[in-house]
């Protein structure tokens, strides 16, 4: 019975590892559509496995990093052959999520993302902080081996550090967001939910590819969607106009015409970073001030209830008189 359960459980493990490894594997082909290279050195503006990783450690624990490693490795090896080198940038892309994980679940880290140290930890530990591993042991690796010079080292570093970032900025909250998701708005939302989409379906495009610089008529979007819709709202509109940045930035097109590549490597981080934090941190402020107001409705609804019952002269509801207790002003001994 007992090595029964044992396989069962192990093959649960084997299957969740498997699971984990796809999802990291497809999210690394899928940022590996569009990169950018600077120097001799390819990388993605937004590296989803990151996201990925961070939200499979907070539904599967620390039992998940297995499934990263393996999907870091064929990652790697589908653009490379195996040699040494590669185990170290595996083990860098699996110590960077495991690293935010841990720091996260120390900072007290809820992933409904709905008070502001939330969002807070999430952009400072969870990806400025710990994506430097990977960043750092990356570019390392490619300045040792010869395929980096050193005078190329910070801005390839910079690129790395900010596109694996930016996937625990925007990857991970919509995972969240889909593990937390319970049921879908009401239907007294949708004319505005589908009014936002349209208006994101439109903007959008006009912003990221027109030849004049209208990048900044992302936030507007971004305000309209996290006090309407809060987080749902801003991190599916953040990420959606990061996606389109990013295919206009690697196509060469509207603001990023003309630019040299480390420019445009500048410019796009700078807009994909700007916005993430936007998004973020202004929907757990909203988020917060919800809470904190409905918190307050209630207690000014159980005070009016309280004080109802001592006009009337009856005991508040939730202090019923003890067994044995006299009327106001008698005190039988017992």
């Amino acid at each position: 019975m007992v090595r029964t359960e044992d396989l069962r459980r192990a093959a649960v493990h084997g299957l969740q590892t498997l699971a984990v490894a796809a999802c990291y594997y497809a999210a690394g082909r899928l940022g590996l559509l569009r990169p950018l290279v600077v120097g001799d050195a390819v990388f993605t503006p937004i590296w989803p496995p990151t996201g990925v990783a961070v939200a499979a450690l907070f539904v599967l624990g620390l039992r998940a990093w297995p499934g990263i490693a393996l999907g870091a490795l064929l990652v790697v090896m589908s653009l490379t052959s195996l040699r040494p080198v590669v185990l170290g940038n595996v083990a860098g892309n699996t110590a960077a999520p495991v690293c935010a994980y841990l720091m996260l679940r120390r900072a007290g880290f809820r992933t409904g993302l709905s008070r502001l140290r939330d969002g807070l930890a999430l952009v400072f530990l969870g990806a400025l902080a710990a994506m430097l591993i990977s960043a750092t042991v990356g570019v390392g690796l490619l300045v040792l081996t010869g395929r980096l010079g050193t005078d190329g080292f910070w801005p390839v570093w910079l690129a790395w550090w900010v596109g694996d970032a930016m996937g625990v900025l925007l990857v991970a909250p919509a995972l969240f967001l889909l593990r937390e998701a319970r049921r879908p708005p009401s239907l007294a939302r949708w004319p505005e939910a589908l009014a936002l989409a349209l208006v994101a379906t439109v903007l959008l495009p006009l912003a990221t590819r027109s030849p004049i610089s209208l990048l900044y008529l992302v936030y507007p979007l971004l305000i309209w969607a996290a006090l309407r819709f809060q987080l749902a709202g801003s991190v599916l509109c953040a990420l959606f106009a990061s996606v389109l940045a990013t295919l206009a930035a690697t196509d060469g097109v509207g603001p990023f015409a003309g630019l040299t590549r480390v420019e445009v490597m500048v410019k796009l981080q700078t807009f994909n970073g700007s916005m993430a934090l936007t998004a973020l941190l202004l929907s757990a402020v909203i988020i917060e001030q919800h809470h904190t107001r409905r918190s307050v409705e209630r207690a000014c609804q159980e005070l009016v209830e309280v004080l109802e019952h001592l006009t009337a002269g009856e005991a508040p509801p939730d202090r019923a008189p003890a067994d044995g207790d006299g009327p106001p002003g008698r005190h039988e001994g017992r």
